[in-house]
C-alpha cells in the first residue's frame, strides 16, 4: 500500500463509501481504485488527484497533505546513484534487496532517521 492509498482509502472508509460508488463518481474503474489503495498503481496524475480532492470536498491543509502524499506513493522507485560515493550505491542496493524482508518497526524507524537528516 502507498500513503496515497491508504489515506485514499481512509478517506473512503471514514465517509462510508464503496470503491465501486466513488470510482463511478470519478469516472475509473472499482478496479483501478483498489490497485491504487493497494499500491498496485503508479502514482496517480495531478488531474486524478484534484478529482479525489473535490470528491471528498476537503481544503487547505488535508488537500495538501494529500497532493504531497503523490510525490511518495510510487511503489517503483529507481534510485539513480551516479555520481554519487559507493556507499549510496550500497544503500540504494540493500534497501532494494532488503526492504520486503523488514518489518513495519524497521522501516518506521530507517524512514524517521531519514527525514530526520533531510529537514533543514
Amino acid at each position: 500500500m502507498t500513503p496515497f492509498g491508504a489515506k485514499m482509502r481512509a478517506l473512503r472508509r471514514e465517509r462510508g463509501i464503496s470503491q465501486k460508488d466513488m470510482a463511478r463518481a470519478l469516472g475509473v474503474s472499482a478496479a483501478y481504485l483498489s490497485a491504487l489503495e493497494h499500491g498496485h498503481r503508479g502514482a496517480p496524475n495531478w488531474a486524478f488527484v484534484q478529482k479525489v480532492i473535490g470528491y471528498f470536498n476537503i481544503i487547505w491543509d488535508e488537500a495538501e497533505e494529500l497532493e504531497n502524499l503523490v510525490w511518495s506513493s510510487d511503489p517503483r522507485v529507481v534510485i539513480d546513484t551516479a555520481g554519487l560515493p559507493p556507499e549510496a550505491t550500497r544503500l540504494a542496493n540493500l534497501l532494494s534487496r532488503n526492504i520486503r524482508q523488514m518489518d513495519e518497526a524497521t522501516v518506521r524507524a530507517l524512514l524517521a532517521l531519514v527525514e530526520a537528516k533531510i529537514k533543514p
